[in-house]
């Protein structure tokens, strides 16, 4: 089974700055044929897609955190990351990453918190 880690998670102050990292177990050539999404999940709400990195590293975003998020991928190390810039306490969920579509397992995900 393909597993999923997250990573990079905390409390932030609205404005302040996190990186997220997750790690897949895939090798590397499937890895990097596949697209790759960062969603979140907030208390009492359905989970979203909020970021996805094709296998020729075109990015798109959901329109709550285009010009703050910035997908990336390195294929080597079969890791996707999220920046997060500006950071808002509407952006406090937890985490996770997986394919676009889901093919996987979901991680434990990482929690982001953003209050001052």
């Amino acid at each position: 089974q393909v597993q999923l880690v997250e990573s990079g998670g905390g409390l932030v102050q609205p404005g302040g700055s996190l990186r997220l990292s997750c790690v897949a177990s895939f090798s590397r050539s499937i890895f990097s044929q596949y697209a790759m999404g960062w969603y979140r999940q907030a208390p009492g709400k359905q989970r979203e897609l909020v970021a996805t990195i094709f296998s020729d590293n075109d990015p798109t975003y959901a329109d709550s955190v285009e010009g703050r998020f910035t997908i990336s991928r390195d294929n080597a190390k079969n890791t996707v990351y999220l920046q997060m810039n500006s950071l808002k306490p509407e952006d406090t969920a937890v985490y996770y990453c997986n394919t676009v579509p889901v093919i996987a397992l979901w991680g434990q995900g990482t929690q982001v918190t953003v209050s001052s």
